[in-house]
């Protein structure tokens, strides 16, 4: 993996590390809830995506610098954020927008330095975006965002296309990379700021004949 790639995987496992640690706060769990809350947000998707790739055993088992990453920032948010519930209520949402756009693009170039096709790189790029996010909510008895009407993962997808289309065409890595996750997190934070959302698949107000 590219030092540079590299450098942005532990910035995204920061990123949603720090998610998953305010998630636990706001939900009043201990120091052990909210070091298990932040490990499998930060490191739940990429561990889906390296076991259906074959890529055993999962990244963070072969490389400790992940733990650490997600250790020091559990402890830096529990000792800076006394508070969880006067953090604005936004942080959570643009930081998980931010480690969304960053783990869709590092998701799709690791399907894509491992031969598969540009459709299959979009999946693990979704894949590894929301992953964690699912398994977060889930713990904390809430309906993972990415089933709700709200736009999650139509950003990570649309972020995974941007970044293989971008490939395709002949654009650097770097800037392709960079064009991507802007894609991504322009589209999320959009949703977050002017409260976009999907139509709901609702049967209930179907009037029966």
């Amino acid at each position: 993996m590219p030092e540079w790639i590299y450098f942005f995987d532990l910035c995204g496992t920061a990123v949603f590390a720090l998610s998953g640690a305010l998630a636990a706060g706001r939900h009043k769990m201990d120091p052990f809830g909210v070091i298990v809350l932040a490990s499998v947000t930060a490191v739940g998707g990429g561990s889906i995506r390296d076991t259906l790739m074959g890529a055993t055993p999962v990244f963070w088992i072969n490389d400790p610098t992940y733990i650490i990453v997600i250790l020091s920032t559990v402890l830096l948010t529990i000792l800076l954020v006394r508070k969880p519930k006067r953090v604005p209520q936004k942080v959570l949402p643009i930081a998980d927008a931010l480690g969304l756009a960053l783990f869709t693009i590092i998701g799709a170039e690791k399907a894509l330095s491992m031969g598969l096709s540009g459709m299959s790189a979009v999946i693990m790029g979704l894949i590894t975006g929301v992953g964690g996010g699912i398994i977060r909510d889930i713990l904390c008895r809430q309906v993972p965002m990415v089933l709700r009407t709200e736009i999650y993962a139509t950003a990570s997808i649309a972020g995974g296309i941007g970044y293989t289309c971008s490939l395709s065409f002949g654009m650097a890595d770097l800037s392709a990379m960079f064009l991507a996750m802007s894609t991504a997190f322009a589209i999320r934070l959009a949703a977050i700021t002017w409260h976009l959302s999907l139509p709901a698949f609702d049967l209930r107000s179907q009037k029966p004949k």
